[in-house]
């Protein structure tokens, strides 16, 4: 459900007289305009005894709205409590064994829901460590919480705390049919990422990243590209990682800076195959289309929940066409059943199984999760 108010002890009072079994689990997505007092939720929460977890997000959706401000609140069956992992910041993360509960479930394939510091420095070193723990056992669906300024600060909470560089995965007691589209087209390339760091791009085929970016962007454009207006003109120009057979896997640039290295959203590995990717508004609407037909074959399972991560970009890119976005989502989804309410977060950076079940994390993009519970066989 969406909660229009900002009120901490509204938000607990709402969470407190919903229906939650003994191992549900409360995820509480909230719009970081006028963003509610988090510890004063969590004590609440802690207080009666309630497992939850939840972000900061940019933005949140409940059906065919997008929102800036208020909680989206939806009760998961879960396997056990959620993990909050710490450390993103640094190249030593210590994820938990939590592989043998998983695998004692075997029969069935899971989801994990994660939810990230979308400005941490070691997303996909972590998700890396996680699919090299876990493998395609489980279906994985989230993204990246944090501020539209991106200023990094505490975005991610769970009963321990309000914290950044920090993850939060929750074992959810459900399967899942994911979409994961984002319509962007190559113009450009391909060229080899000679020179990263994490996230920054300091060379393309040995050569000034900035000044190879510059030329095919103002080529395109017709407009003077400068570290002043990279944000707003790059927004229609990011990268794309090559993937065999798949659409490529978005950077988004989003600042350069005195040397002429482009820093994204998410790692880009040295030598990596890049494209310059350009989008128009109705091949974006296209892809979320789609993503959700892409969800809609669950056999004889019955739908418990749709869950959606879309990138806060797409927005900014779209404009008012984002309602067309997701009513190009929900039409989709409704065709499989008209009872279901779209619910999910505006993110900074979206993660989801890929391809073969490996587990990426993206930009630009829009992840799709139907979750249904398989009927019982006797």
């Amino acid at each position: 459900m969406y909660i229009p108010t900002s009120n901490p002890r509204e938000i607990i009072s709402a969470i407190a007289r919903m229906e939650i079994k003994k191992d549900d689990v409360v995820a509480i997505m909230i719009g970081e305009k006028n963003k509610p007092d988090i510890h004063q939720i969590i004590s609440g929460l802690n207080e009666n005894g309630i497992k939850f977890f939840g972000g900061i997000f940019p933005g949140i959706i409940h059906g065919n709205q997008k929102y800036e401000e208020g909680a989206i609140i939806t009760v998961l069956p879960a396997l056990e409590k959620p993990y909050l992992i710490r450390g993103l910041d640094t190249e030593q993360i210590e994820i938990p064994d939590f592989g043998k509960k998983i695998l004692e479930n075997s029969s069935r394939k899971y989801t994990a829901m994660i939810i990230v510091d979308g400005l941490s420095s070691n997303i996909s070193l972590f998700l890396a460590q996680m699919f090299n723990r876990l493998g395609n056992s489980i279906h994985y669906l989230g993204g990246g919480a944090g501020s539209l300024t991106l200023k990094q600060a505490p975005c991610v909470f769970t009963s321990e705390g309000f914290v950044q560089d920090a993850a939060i995965v929750t074992f959810i007691k459900l399967e899942s049919n994911l979409g994961v589209r984002h319509g962007w087209e190559r113009i450009m390339g391909p060229i080899v990422a000679t020179k990263t760091r994490k996230n920054m791009i300091m060379e393309l085929n040995w050569k000034n990243a900035f000044q190879v970016y510059r030329e095919t962007v103002e080529g395109d454009s017709g407009k003077k590209l400068t570290p002043e207006n990279f944000f707003d003109i790059g927004k229609g120009y990011p990268f794309g990682i090559h993937k065999e057979g798949m659409e490529d896997i978005v950077r988004d640039p989003i600042a350069v800076n005195e040397k002429g290295e482009i820093s994204c959203v998410g790692e880009v590995p040295e030598n990596a195959a890049l494209s310059i990717l350009k989008g128009n508004q109705a091949s974006l609407i296209n892809a979320a289309g789609q993503a959700a037909d892409d969800c809609l074959h669950i056999g004889e399972g019955t739908i418990s929940q749709t869950l959606i991560a879309d990138c806060i970009s797409r927005v900014i890119f779209l404009g008012k066409s984002f309602a067309k976005e997701l009513e190009a989502v929900n039409q989709k989804i409704h065709s499989l059943n008209d009872q279901q309410t779209l619910m999910g977060m505006l993110t900074l950076g979206e993660i989801s199984s890929y391809g073969e079940g490996f587990l990426e994390f993206f930009n630009k993009t829009i992840v799709v999760g139907v979750l249904y519970e398989r009927k019982k066989r006797f």
